[in-house]
């Protein structure tokens, strides 16, 4: 009885369309129903027969009993079963269409939104979120239109994706009305013919990247104008500055040379050369600050020619034995055999020894050594500038070379300089497309390598980039001016007497 009671029911309810698991939980309700009703069955016409005759009673009751269960049957499943019937189960797409980032767009191919969506969509304005049913470009800021149309029709002719920048109207605000920067990017939905039947739009809101956007566009406006007002106090430097010294240095030149008459004493001598050196020594900075931005503008030119390596080392040091002299260190140059020309600007050559010796010099105490070394290692050749002197602590080693930079506190020290002139190094050693290093110890000294092609290979590559024309503003002082300027003012190793002060920078 009971298996054909399942069996019957579990039919019955196939034909709905129930699960596995809820086609189970109703069998055994509707198995106990109708055990009940067989129990009924029996009481009940039992129980009319004490107030009808047998023969209406068993009818009766029969038909009562029935009745009930059949309205039982309808109560119990017709609810449930018009719940479950209208429960609509989520299809796996359109869970990933409403968890795309951003705001999701359905359009078909004349641009009307058919359904919107996606993770972000409280984040944009109503009108393009609740966009169901317009055309999108009604949404589109009226000059972004005509871009919105072209990635459309992009599409159309056979695109699988396209890209566009558009604003989206806010609702009007305290702060007036304002756009929203989207990003809406496309993907064309094809047929099986491939037919263009429909675009997915992915609408990304790129406020933060706008105004990032705006602010990197203001720094870079900040850094031309700063380069800008450089350039001005440059030139300023270079007219206000260097031309008063040449007056200085030329008059204190008379002087010393007593040309209009002897000076009456020897104080008044001392007072000329210090006159002079302290003119020469301000040249000097003046000299280096404006060969730095030559660099960095990328106008330092160089004039590659062939010459003794050696020669110009000799030069060094002869320029600057006396004023290791005075201090009591010894300096020495050495050049290996075989050592012979190299290519090179000359000029730009002798600057860095200068420059690395005077350093070297200045910072090492009486009784040490500075050496100047260079050697040929395969196609390039090595100079090396070694000192016994106070050495560079390990945490300053890293920022040794930047401009204005100083060994020493600024409240401290006791060395004179500006701190450029291992920067001038760096800058001339990269236009000759050479290696800067520099290793050092507190307290036993510092060895400063430059390696630069012996056949001058590394200066091509930046002569060029340096000869190309280059329209800037402010502009800038003529080749020709400036060379007219030059031989009006004397070269800063025309004025040096011996003293290594006026090439310390």
């Amino acid at each position: 009885m009971v298996l054909l009671v399942d069996e019957t029911v579990n039919r019955w309810l196939t034909r709905l369309g129930e699960g596995e698991v809820a086609r189970a939980q109703e069998i055994a309700l509707f198995r106990r129903l109708v055990f009940a009703c067989l129990a009924t069955l029996v009481v009940v016409p039992s129980a009319l027969t004490l107030v009808f005759t047998p023969a209406l009673a068993l009818p009766v009751g029969a038909a009562l009993v029935i009745s009930f269960f059949l309205l039982a049957v309808a109560a119990l499943f017709a609810l449930p079963r018009h719940a479950v019937v209208s429960a609509v189960v989520p299809q796996p797409e359109d869970i990933a269409f409403e968890a795309c980032p951003g705001l999701s767009l359905i359009l078909d191919p004349q641009g009307q939104v058919m359904k919107t969506g996606g993770r972000d969509r409280d984040a944009f304005p109503v009108g393009l979120s609740e966009a169901s049913g317009l055309p999108l470009a009604e949404c589109v800021h009226v000059s972004d239109r005509i871009g919105l149309v072209q990635a459309l029709d992009a599409l159309r002719q056979g695109a699988a994706s396209a890209v566009v920048d558009i604003r989206i109207e806010r609702p009007l605000s305290a702060a007036g009305r304002q756009f929203l920067p989207v990003r809406l990017d496309m993907t064309a939905i094809r047929d099986g013919e491939g037919q263009f039947v429909h675009a997915f739009a992915q609408a990304r809101d790129m406020s933060e990247e706008e105004d990032l956007r705006a602010e990197a566009v203001a720094r870079v406006a900040e850094a031309r104008s700063a380069h800008e007002a450089k350039s001005r106090f440059l030139a300023a430097v270079s007219h206000e500055l260097r031309t008063p010294l040449n007056a200085i240095l030329g008059f204190s030149d008379v002087l010393a040379g007593e040309y209009f008459g002897r000076l009456e004493n020897d104080r008044q001598r001392e007072y000329v050369g210090l006159i002079r050196q302290s003119g020469a020594h301000l040249l000097s900075v003046v000299n280096t600050m404006l060969d730095m931005s030559k660099i960095e503008a990328g106008r330092y030119e160089l004039i590659a020619e062939p010459f003794a390596l050696a020669e110009a080392m000799e030069a060094c040091r002869a320029m600057l034995d006396l004023s290791a002299r005075e201090k009591g260190i010894t300096l020495a140059s050495r050049a290996s055999r075989g050592l012979g020309e190299v290519i090179a600007d000359r000029r730009a050559v002798q600057q860095i020894l200068i420059n690395l010796a005077s350093n070297a010099i200045k910072f090492t105490e009486a009784g040490g050594a500075v050496s100047i070394d260079a050697v040929l290692a395969g196609d390039d050749v090595v100079i090396s500038v070694s000192d016994t002197g106070i050495g560079i602590a390990a945490e300053k080693l890293e920022f040794i070379g930047q401009p204005f930079m100083q060994v020493e506190n600024a409240y401290t020290r006791s060395y004179e300089g500006t701190g450029l002139g291992l920067s001038l190094v760096k800058g001339l050693v990269a236009l000759h497309g050479g290696r800067f290093s520099i290793a050092s110890r507190a307290g036993e000294g510092t060895v400063v390598t430059v390696s630069l092609p012996a056949d001058g290979s590394g200066i091509g590559s930046k002569l060029d980039k340096i000869r190309e024309e280059k329209v800037e503003f402010p502009p800038r002082l003529s080749k020709a001016r400036l060379t007219s300027q030059k031989t009006f003012m004397m070269d800063e190793q025309d004025f040096i007497d011996g003293r290594a002060e006026a090439k310390i920078a």
